[in-house]
């Protein structure tokens, strides 16, 4: 592999930050060179946040520019369609099947678009998860970018092991079983 690029998104709370830096530190300890890049936008007003993680042999720039990512992982489906422009032709997008309406919307100005993942999958290999669903049914609604990761971590590659120690080290100490299950969960779901 020479570079990975992956961009993560999603809403403000979310958790789009911690799983970049799962990513990024899942691959530094495999050895390779990682760049880092947190874009932020409205996070606290519950508006998109968006980071990228590039890694590989060695990697100058930390931002993956439009149509060069290899993965997009996705919070919202919403936001997954919003960024599906940054994916390179052969590139994977791994989708929280979940709905979040944007104060847009939210207030009337504009309609949240029909179809999402369906029209993804007009262009583009799309893997859809309820993260929300599967997180509320082990008993935690805030590890839906756990199960989340634990789908895209297959395509991303390195071990269930690697990941999982990553996880163990970088979560808060008191959710570490619960975010270790919401990976699993992710990780195992066909």
């Amino acid at each position: 592999m020479e570079k990975m690029n992956i961009m993560v998104v999603g809403v403000g709370g979310q958790g789009t930050l911690l799983t970049s830096r799962i990513i990024g530190k899942t691959a530094l300890n495999a050895g390779f060179d990682v760049k880092l890049s947190e874009v932020h936008g409205m996070a606290q007003r519950g508006g998109s946040v968006v980071t990228f993680v590039r890694f590989g042999e060695k990697v100058s720039e930390p931002v993956v520019e439009e149509g060069e990512a290899d993965i997009l992982v996705s919070f919202e489906r919403l936001e997954a369609l919003r960024y599906a422009h940054f994916l390179k032709k052969d590139g994977v997008i791994i989708v929280n099947d979940t709905r979040i309406d944007p104060m847009t919307v939210v207030i009337g100005a504009s309609q949240y678009p029909e179809n999402i993942i369906e029209t993804l999958k007009e262009k583009h290999t799309v893997y859809a998860i309820d993260g929300g669903k599967i997180a509320k049914d082990l008993g935690n609604s805030k590890v839906l970018n756990s199960v989340v990761l634990g789908l895209a971590a297959k395509y991303i590659g390195f071990s269930k092991e690697e990941w999982l120690s990553v996880v163990e080290k970088t979560v808060p100490p008191k959710t570490i079983e619960i975010n270790e299950k919401a990976f699993l969960s992710g990780y195992d779901h066909e």
